[in-house]
């Protein structure tokens, strides 16, 4: 073990270890149990990287101090190192456990870069590679840069999703199927519409999304402790802004007002927001494919869905939904995520929000929830095969096609005919003669072809006594 000192007193710390003595006090507080996330570590890497550049750039850092500080994060962001960031991702302190554990890792790898010994320090955790930061600007930025990555990702899942499901739009569009309101019959519709429905609300959310990230790219990199920008230099911010953005490849803003950016986490609100809406549709529309398989031969089994493991460990050759079942408990998770990134938000005070580390770690959970769920909903979707004999009997059997005969009979008789079906079996076409509906127009009438065009409306050809 070697020995570290801060301004507590004296640390010990594993002699192979390229953390500090901050570090390791942070593990004796919070532990290791959680771990920061890839894209997040990633993130940070690439904050650090542009720092360090801008501050050569300005005369702040020597230029083989800076090589050094850039070597490592590069290092880091390619997956070296990864190993000794190990503080616990919701350790107190509005991330600076984090930030610290950063700068402990690049400043030991970069002073073993330019000859020293772990814990020698030639090249300072503070005085060098936290140059012109705080964590407060660093933490946050680090943030956003990692939640645009995984948004990406995640948009490019929808738009999969979204194909998938307008191909089985225009492969079932011709497929005439009873629709459904409170799980009861209602008027005829094409399988297509059903799942043409299912993808409109998909563009929808995959627009949401796609615009939120203009949202996140403001950062307040360069405000340091509260957006003042105290012990950076004033061009520093805007320097450093663009730097990362040429190294990210994202079109990152230096936010106008950096105290404002500072305090508040309310984008972060937001963003999760339309993360929410998305697993609510995503819930809604896997519920919906299990409803309209459910059976096969005791359920409404108008569709199938692939099998893809066995169903039952008792009851052979049975086949579950489980790829929606999985996709609806992941959004379960991402709705319930939503209250605590809200609590999270609301509950910073003055000019820091110091739960910043539980929105990132729930952020980043919710993204790669929905990520999985929407990959899992596409491969459902993708597989299902429609039941157009069950569609067609299914249909042929609801009374409520008497429905558009309400403008030539009246509400009230339409209701009738329609018990009296329901109680004896009758069917509705046999119904409608006998209350004096030709049997042409009762044809022409309940054509379910001309039932799901808009607009329709029966016209009678008799003349009939009201």
């Amino acid at each position: 073990m070697r020995k570290e000192s801060d301004s507590l007193g004296t640390v010990e710390v594993p002699d192979n270890a390229y953390y500090g003595a901050f570090t390791a006090r942070a593990i004796s507080n919070f532990g290791t149990s959680k771990h920061l996330h890839p894209e997040f570590v990633a993130a940070m890497a690439d904050v650090k990287w542009a720092c360090a550049d801008v501050n050569f750039e300005l005369g702040l850092l020597s230029k083989s101090v800076a090589k050094a500080i850039k070597t490592a994060c590069d290092e880091i962001k390619i997956g070296k190192l990864r190993e000794w960031i190990i503080v616990n991702p919701l350790s107190g302190g509005a991330g600076t456990a984090v930030n610290m554990n950063f700068n402990e890792v690049i400043a030991n790898r970069a002073t073993e870069i330019v000859g020293g010994q772990l814990g020698e320090y030639l090249i300072h955790p503070l005085n060098h590679v936290n140059r012109s930061q705080s964590t407060n600007d660093v933490y946050p930025t680090a943030v956003k840069v990692g939640a645009i990555r995984l948004l990406r990702k995640l948009v490019d899942g929808v738009v999969e999703l979204q194909d998938a499901l307008q191909k089985k739009e225009r492969e079932f569009a011709g497929i005439l199927k009873v629709g459904r309101t409170q799980l009861q019959d209602a008027v005829p519709m094409t399988l297509g519409q059903e799942f043409g429905s299912w993808a409109e609300a998909i563009a929808r959310d995959r627009w949401r999304l796609y615009k939120v990230e203009e949202r996140i790219r403001f950062v307040n990199l360069g405000g340091t402790a509260i957006g003042t920008g105290i012990n950076a230099p004033k061009v520093f911010p805007f320097r450093v802004t663009r730097k990362l953005s040429e190294r990210t490849e994202i079109g990152l803003v230096k936010s106008e007002n950096l105290i404002e950016a500072t305090q508040n986490t309310d984008v972060f609100s937001e963003v999760h927001g339309l993360l929410k809406t998305l697993a609510t549709n995503i819930f809604k529309i896997s519920n919906d494919i299990r409803i309209l398989s459910s059976g096969p031969n005791s359920g409404i089994g108008e569709i199938r869905v692939k099998a893809v493991q066995p169903g039952s460990s008792i009851m052979p050759g049975k086949v579950n939904p489980v790829l929606p079942e999985y996709a609806m408990q992941l959004a379960m998770r991402v709705i319930s995520n939503d209250v605590a990134v809200n609590f999270a938000v609301s509950s910073g005070n003055l000019e820091l929000n110091a739960f910043l580390p539980l929105i990132q770690w729930v952020l980043y959970e919710s993204f790669d929830e929905l990520t999985k769920a929407v990959a899992a909903l596409t491969n459902c979707v993708e597989g299902i095969e429609a039941n157009e004999e069950k569609c067609l009997m299914n249909l042929e059997r609801s009374a409520t096609l008497a429905t558009c005969f309400v403008p030539i009979l009246g509400y009230g008789k339409v209701a009738e005919i329609i018990k009296k079906s329901l109680e004896t079996g009758e069917s509705v076409k046999d119904l409608l003669v006998e209350f004096g509906v030709s049997k042409e127009t009762v044809e022409k009438a309940l054509d379910p072809k001309k039932m799901i065009s808009l607009g329709y409306t029966a016209t009678k050809t008799d003349r009939l006594d009201s």
